[in-house]
């Protein structure tokens, strides 16, 4: 069984290659703005709603690709995050004031990382797909109340937190800053680990099956 992720984010690559897993990397070119704009006209999304919105729309936009070009069976992964604080969305900042406005914001303060997944089983043999389902998790994220601006402007210079939804990471640069997290860790980096367990599970397969880097066979 091959994972197909409809992902170019380094974070989502490096926790499935930690986890036994090499994907098949298909990057998706969604247009994020539209989606939701289409999506949110006659109310507003929760943030649960924007994260699975957008990562069925990512799944789905490399269906057709995988079918006609795929390796073998397996499993296409759409995934997406938003933190929450204050009733707020916010996604990836790209820019340096951005950044350092979010992290005065959120600095002593906590918040909830939203992340989506939808998986579409596919069989490329066939040219078939063989149905999808998906889910989120949430997870509360502390920040240290004691962040110094210069800390603030050194973190946002070195340009980590300006493609990372919160402008923040657990994994790199950024973990020093954070004193808490309540939930399961790997939703903070973008991907829940047990939650995409599951939806393997649902979809009829082992999390093992998925299994094909040296030291998980």
């Amino acid at each position: 069984m091959l994972l197909y992720l409809a992902s170019t984010s380094p974070a989502r690559l490096a926790l499935l290659r930690s986890s036994g897993i090499e994907p098949v990397v298909v990057p998706s070119s969604v247009d994020e703005d539209a989606v939701l704009a289409a999506a949110s006209a006659e109310r507003p999304l929760a943030p649960t709603e924007v994260v699975s919105l957008l990562a069925r729309a990512k799944a789905e936009a490399v269906v057709e690709h995988v079918l006609a070009t795929g390796d073998g069976p397996g499993l296409v992964l759409g995934g997406d995050s938003m933190f929450e604080l204050d009733g707020e969305i916010y996604g990836k900042p790209h820019t340096p004031e951005r950044a350092r406005e979010r992290w005065r914001l959120q600095r002593g303060r906590t918040g909830v990382l939203h992340s989506g997944h939808w998986l579409i089983d596919v069989d490329p043999a066939s040219r078939t797909t063989r149905g999808a389902r998906g889910d989120t998790a949430d997870a509360s994220v502390t920040f240290a109340d004691d962040i110094s601006d210069g800390e603030i402007d050194a973190y946002v210079a070195t340009g980590e937190p300006l493609a990372v939804a919160g402008a923040f990471t657990i994994d790199s640069l950024g973990a020093p800053f954070i004193t808490a997290v309540s939930g399961d860790p790997s939703t903070v980096v973008g991907l829940s680990l047990p939650t995409l367990r599951r939806l393997v599970r649902e979809s009829g397969y082992e999390w093992t099956d998925l299994w094909n880097r040296r030291g998980a066979l």
